[in-house]
């Protein structure tokens, strides 16, 4: 399997790309907690085109999408400049998403979108993110230093999870 990470422009193409990967990754996460019906409500009424459009536009963040033999299988968004309330006052944050399809979910898959994703992310004192206690890519950003910071709710249905916190080292 032909796995690359790249940077990836709010285009149609792109945001095409990146909603897809969303809409599956949603009902993954959420299908045992939440009804199904339910689900695919917030799908429908709440995944925007135009607002991710904008959004990705914006200078302070970036899209990096993973492929699998060409097709979309994982994202990270990075913003820059988002802080969560356990962030030490002074130090420069950035937010990540990080998601990668379940069928899809190997060693060289995260590892290519974290390669990716840890280059772009240089510049910052910390990186977080808000993680799904049952969400099966935890374990893997534990595993590449990340540390359980406070206990949160997240996603569309305010599940249980947990911020984690990455200090980036400056050497």
């Amino acid at each position: 399997m032909d796995i690359i990470s790249k940077f990836t422009v709010g285009s149609e193409e792109g945001i095409s790309d990146l909603i897809a990967i969303i809409d599956s990754s949603i009902y993954a996460l959420h299908k045992e907690f939440i009804a199904e019906d339910e689900i695919k409500k917030y799908i429908r009424n709440e995944i925007d085109p135009r607002k991710m459009i904008n959004d990705l536009n914006d200078l302070s963040n970036q899209l990096i999408m993973t492929y699998a033999d060409q097709k979309p299988v994982g994202y990270s968004i990075i913003k820059s400049g988002s802080l969560h309330p356990g962030i030490p006052e002074g130090k420069r944050a950035t937010e990540i998403s990080f998601v990668i399809l379940s069928e899809f979910d190997l060693p060289e898959t995260r590892q290519s979108l974290w390669k990716k994703c840890r280059s772009a992310v240089s510049f910052t004192d910390i990186v977080w993110i808000n993680m799904l206690d049952h969400d099966p890519l935890s374990e893997f950003l534990k595993e590449s230093g990340f540390v359980p910071s406070v206990s949160s709710k997240a996603g569309p249905f305010l599940l249980p999870s947990h911020i984690l916190e990455l200090e980036i080292n400056k050497s």
